[in-house]
């Protein structure tokens, strides 16, 4: 918690240091690339950093966690912290590199605060930075630890054992040892880092969801093409889509992440849209592998039938599991088996007690977690995940 002499001082500039965390965060990145180009063009999503999507995931997370200390001081923010962590984990952060940011991030606020960051000023909000900064430090720890690797020895070579088209600009790559080796265990909706070279020679990290259960011999990733309007197109998933071949080499982390399915026979729900549905289909493979009982509620929402990747396994997967059922909305008419229109789960019999996990745009999520809410199910029972910058920082 901050200090008895910090407190105050966070409390009365919190306003005025949010208000400008609009102007800090872009001079922030715009100092630290221009003395570390490095980190751009090998570690940050470039595509993020000219929408100006990760100046406003760090803006929130700074945010939330001064907010979270003022307002609830004996707690500690572990949903939050959790998330950052495990993507921090998957890039291979180290400790050392939360030194980078902290003397390009308070050089930012000096230049944009001025005289108004007092040594007093300087001080608090250097708590609050180290505060979150320790956190994630010993939490990535942990992390690197459990999965038996060095901190930040993240990385390895995989083989592109094969690849299936699966719908419209989404294509599935099955990964292997090059030498046959067991890969590591992983917890069913985990993801992991893939590091593609472009043509400029920069090296991007994109993170992909690992669609099948663990226990194969081959992990599988679930690519769709970005080809959003108004915003650049996707440099990495293009490469994989143009290049990535049997036979090829990618580099790829190994798997993280905090949306994982819970061990126990409570019920389920699994809401996803889009390319969000490749965690939840790791988790009912990995159902259906074990012979799981427990009452699995799967709804999904895509454009059209056509545009649903891994359609076909997904209701394979949960006609498999006797206590299962599948629920599906196309935006497109045609599909006798969905209804059309926006995802509605006010018309579905949730089960009592159900842990819900949601995975797709951020809009489709808030939309469905205030659906949820609003059916009497417990902010605590929802988890999400994102991929991208955390846009939705400092929920519940």
């Amino acid at each position: 918690m901050l200090s008895e002499k910090s407190v105050p001082v966070v409390r009365a500039t919190l306003p005025a240091v949010g208000g400008a965390i609009g102007d800090i965060t872009p001079l922030f990145y715009k100092k630290m690339f221009a003395a570390r180009p490095e980190l751009l063009r090998d570690l940050f999503n470039r595509g993020n950093q000219a929408i100006g999507e990760q100046q406003r995931a760090l803006a929130g997370s700074i945010a939330a966690f001064a907010t979270m200390l003022l307002e609830r001081p004996d707690e500690r923010p572990d949903a939050l912290l959790g998330r950052i962590a495990h993507k921090h984990a998957s890039l291979g952060i180290t400790s050392d590199q939360y030194t980078i940011v902290h003397e390009h991030l308070f050089a930012a606020i000096a230049d944009v605060l001025g005289e108004a960051v007092t040594p007093e000023v300087a001080a608090a909000w250097d708590e609050v930075y180290w505060l979150m900064a320790g956190a994630l430090i010993a939490a990535e720890a942990e992390l690197y630890q459990k999965a038996g690797v060095p901190g930040g020895a993240v990385w390895r070579e995989l083989e592109i054992a094969d690849r299936h088209e699966v719908a419209p600009d989404v294509a599935a790559f099955l990964l292997r040892s090059p030498d046959g080796s067991p890969l590591p265990d992983f917890r069913p909706g985990q993801y992991v880092s893939v590091q593609v070279e472009l043509p400029d020679g920069a090296r991007q990290i994109r993170q992909y969801s690992l669609s099948s259960a663990p226990g194969r011999p081959e992990w599988r990733i679930t690519v769709k093409r970005v080809r959003a309007a108004g915003a650049p197109e996707g440099e990495v998933s293009s490469r994989l889509h143009e290049h990535a071949l049997p036979g090829d080499r990618l580099r790829v982390s190994t798997p993280f992440g905090d949306l994982s399915l819970p061990e126990g026979d409570g019920p389920l729900l699994l809401v996803s849209a889009g390319i969000g549905g490749t965690p939840m289909l790791s988790m009912l493979d990995h159902l259906a592998a074990t012979g799981a009982t427990r009452r699995v509620v799967v709804v999904h929402a895509d454009r059209s039938a056509a545009a649903h990747a891994h359609r076909d396994e997904l209701r394979s997967l949960v006609e498999a599991l006797p206590n299962g059922e599948l629920h599906l909305w196309y935006e497109e008419a045609g599909a006798p088996e969905a209804r059309v229109g926006r995802a509605d789960l006010g018309v579905l019999s949730l089960p009592e007690g159900a842990t819900a996990y949601l995975c797709g745009s951020l809009p489709f999520m808030r939309a469905v977690r205030g659906d949820l809410l609003g059916l009497g199910v417990p902010a605590r029972k929802v988890h999400y995940e994102v991929f991208g910058p955390d846009l939705w920082l400092g929920r519940d």
